[in-house]
């Protein structure tokens, strides 16, 4: 699906009506030759009704700064020290970049604001070492950014705190992003980085439990690669606050945030605090999920064939796999309770979503509920997958004498020669 795609987007719109997306991006990404296509997607979102609260960094453009003036930074992310130069040029470069994103909003046809919603104090002294003029976000000012966002005016927030006394201070972004997400109860928290998104020993992980990414942090850290780490941290403090999903992405993406927000696949890491994925019981609406869903697999003879009406017939024996409500595979479970044995059944996996574990959880939670049921084993016919079914899910092949009677007569009339396999409980 094109992330534009109207007919994409529209299934998302009820669910995303009125909610607020924090999206924290980059200093990077704002000089990017693709920064103006992100705002195109901005305009996108608030078109629809999405609230927007924009946050930005600043390291890239501090470090290029502080070249020009013959200068070393002390501080470049905002969370080592923060001397007065150092501060001097990034208030320097957080304005100039903080007006950038105001003219393109602005070319977008897009009212927005630079606020000061960001109450700081020192960080102070850590590890005995004073950090000078780095802040810690105390608190936001979440009413002056509600009243914005209400009036469809984007706050455009830059890595700078603000004490009581009219101090400034360099604040890491990331923070002030997590701080603003789960203050402003954010529906969604967005990095634009330039990274991918979240790698582990070089393998992209594109979902995960936030418990998981927490346990990785703690046990594996080495295995991610240093420039994220600091967004995978915030990612687990924001969905640890009440922030439901936290997505990773690559500014350089051309529509990659819409697609990250609009598709079940996404473009980069999506990282979630409550439940993600879940196997239901397909209802009588379903039945056209499950025949669009599988229609190009019956086609292929990958499936056996079935018309709307047999499943509905049987819809109470199917079940979806769903990501973020959105389903991306199905199974079905006959039973033959008089045999003790269940047929495992129209067993799919959308080709976006393969090798991600989905068939092996489906096989599992059929196994499960036939042991609930009761049933000794089950059963499976295959032409294509077989060696999946003996290698990765324990199935063990069979003859047609170990099915049920009434399903060896529709066996033996199909003439699809399929190999039977077949998986006992004791």
């Amino acid at each position: 699906m094109k992330p534009t795609d109207l007919r994409g987007i529209l299934r998302y719109i009820p669910r995303f009506r009125e909610k607020t997306f924090v999206i924290s991006v980059d200093g990077a990404i704002v000089t990017d030759d693709n920064f103006p296509n992100l705002l195109l997607d901005i305009a996108v979102l608030r078109s629809l009704n999405i609230r927007i609260v924009l946050v930005h960094g600043a390291a890239l453009q501090i470090a290029t700064l502080a070249a020009e003036r013959g200068v070393t930074p002390s501080n470049l992310d905002g969370t080592g020290i923060t001397d007065p130069t150092t501060l001097q040029i990034a208030l320097t470069a957080a304005n100039r970049l903080t007006h950038e994103i105001l003219e393109g909003l602005s070319a977008n046809d897009l009212r927005a604001a630079s606020t000061n919603s960001v109450i700081a104090h020192p960080l102070g002294i850590v590890g005995g070492i004073d950090h000078q003029l780095t802040g810690k976000v105390e608190r936001i000012d979440t009413e002056l950014l509600q009243g914005l966002v209400a009036q469809g005016i984007i706050p455009v927030v830059p890595p700078l705190g603000f004490d009581g006394d009219g101090k400034t201070y360099r604040v890491n972004s990331d923070s002030i992003a997590t701080a603003l997400a789960s203050q402003l109860r954010a529906a969604k928290m967005v990095f634009v980085t330039t990274a991918d998104g979240l790698y582990r020993q070089e393998r992209l992980l594109r979902q995960l439990a936030v418990t998981e990414l927490q346990a990785l942090l703690e046990q594996n850290q080495s295995e991610l690669r240093p420039e994220t780490l600091s967004k995978a941290r915030h990612a687990v403090l924001a969905c640890e606050n009440g922030v439901p999903r936290v997505h990773i992405i690559n500014g350089r993406v051309d529509e990659g945030l819409l697609a990250e927000v609009f598709s079940n696949e996404g473009i980069g890491t999506l990282v979630y605090a409550n439940e993600y994925t879940q196997i239901r019981r397909a209802l009588k609406k379903d039945i056209r999920t499950l025949f669009n869903l599988t229609k190009a697999s019956m086609a292929a003879a990958e499936l056996v064939k079935r018309s709307r009406v047999s499943i509905e017939r049987q819809v109470g024996d199917y079940y979806l796999f769903e990501i973020d409500k959105n389903p991306v595979g199905c199974v079905a479970l006959h039973t033959y309770p008089e045999h003790k044995k269940g047929e495992l059944a129209f067993l799919f996996v959308s080709p976006s979503h393969e090798n991600q574990g989905i068939g092996a959880k489906l096989v599992q939670y059929i196994e499960t509920r036939a042991r609930e049921l009761g049933l000794n084993e089950i059963f499976t016919l295959s032409t294509q997958a077989f060696t999946w079914f003996q290698n990765k899910a324990g199935f063990q092949e069979a003859t047609p004498d170990d099915l049920p009677p009434s399903r060896r007569e529709r066996y033996d009339a199909s003439g699809r020669n399929s190999k039977i396999l077949i998986k006992r409980f004791r």
